[in-house]
């Protein structure tokens, strides 16, 4: 197996994104996980989206004269996951969702992606848990046309605080929604204490991957401390054909101890790792 890795631009908010670029090409990964989160990523969906060819044109420029791709566009509306989360009980938020899932397609395509990532959507507390998980459904099925129509691939993190927040859920919805992905991290579920074997059975439906420590009670963690076992998860990869980068995904947000790592250091780490695992 080859190791495309990529690592994602907002490991490094506090440099400008042109340097973000350098740098990311300086550690010699290929791929870079674009980050269009609303109002705390170098690149604003709002921003982008206002002449999108010109700047998915531009993103796409930039990164090829570094010679670097766009191996992922990772798009978030906002801070709270339920403010505009695909599965919103109002319809004028979910309209919204989708004009901007739509115009994240364009972009994507424009600055030649080939893989979209979302969330999966939350539950609601003033409703049924079946009638967000149908409207997620119903959302997310939607979404999996339209990426398709683009020649795009979609994959959803399963994450804390989702309507997906362990694995058995997140195969639920996978299996809900015909030819749904996942862009998978195992660190979400690392965090609340499950073990490797029970995240593996969804390596078979990841079609993009984050890497980072993690540990019960960190979300995020140190090479050192970190309890997944990395070497494992990618003998599953070759077994089930993974053929998707490998995003080393350190973050660095005042969240579930984020900012406590060099993220520097830990992404040297864990490629000079990826790098020397044998396949």
């Amino acid at each position: 197996m080859k190791y495309k890795l990529a690592c994602a631009d907002f490991t490094f908010p506090l440099l400008p994104h042109n340097k973000v670029l350098d740098l990311i090409a300086m550690l010699d990964l290929k791929g870079v996980d674009i980050g269009l989160f609303e109002g705390r990523s170098h690149l604003w969906p709002s921003r982008e989206f206002k002449n999108l060819r010109r700047a998915a044109r531009s993103l796409k420029r930039k990164l090829g004269d570094r010679g670097l791709v766009a191996a992922d566009i990772f798009m978030q509306m906002g801070e709270d996951f339920a403010e505009y989360a695909v599965n919103h009980p109002q319809a004028r938020r979910r309209r919204k969702a989708r004009d901007w899932f739509g115009k994240t397609l364009e972009y994507a395509a424009e600055a030649g992606a080939r893989h979209v990532t979302g969330l999966p959507g939350v539950l609601y507390g003033e409703e049924s848990r079946a009638a967000s998980w149908g409207r997620a459904v119903e959302e997310l099925s939607w979404r999996v046309e339209q990426a398709r129509a683009h020649g795009l691939v979609y994959g959803v993190e399963a994450h804390i605080g989702s309507l997906a927040p362990r694995p058995k859920a997140a195969a639920k919805l996978i299996a809900a929604v015909p030819g749904l992905t996942l862009t998978l991290d195992y660190t979400h579920f690392t965090r609340i204490g499950l073990p490797d074997k029970e995240v593996e059975p969804l390596v078979q439906h990841a079609s993009h991957f984050h890497v980072r420590g993690g540990r019960k009670g960190r979300l995020q963690e140190r090479f050192a401390h970190n309890a997944v076992d990395y070497k494992r998860v990618v003998d599953t990869m070759q077994q089930t054909g993974y053929k998707g980068w490998l995003g080393i995904e350190y973050v660095w947000i005042d969240w579930e101890h984020c900012n406590e790592c060099d993220n520097l250091s830990e992404t040297i780490l864990f490629r000079d790792f990826l790098r020397g695992l044998k396949s």
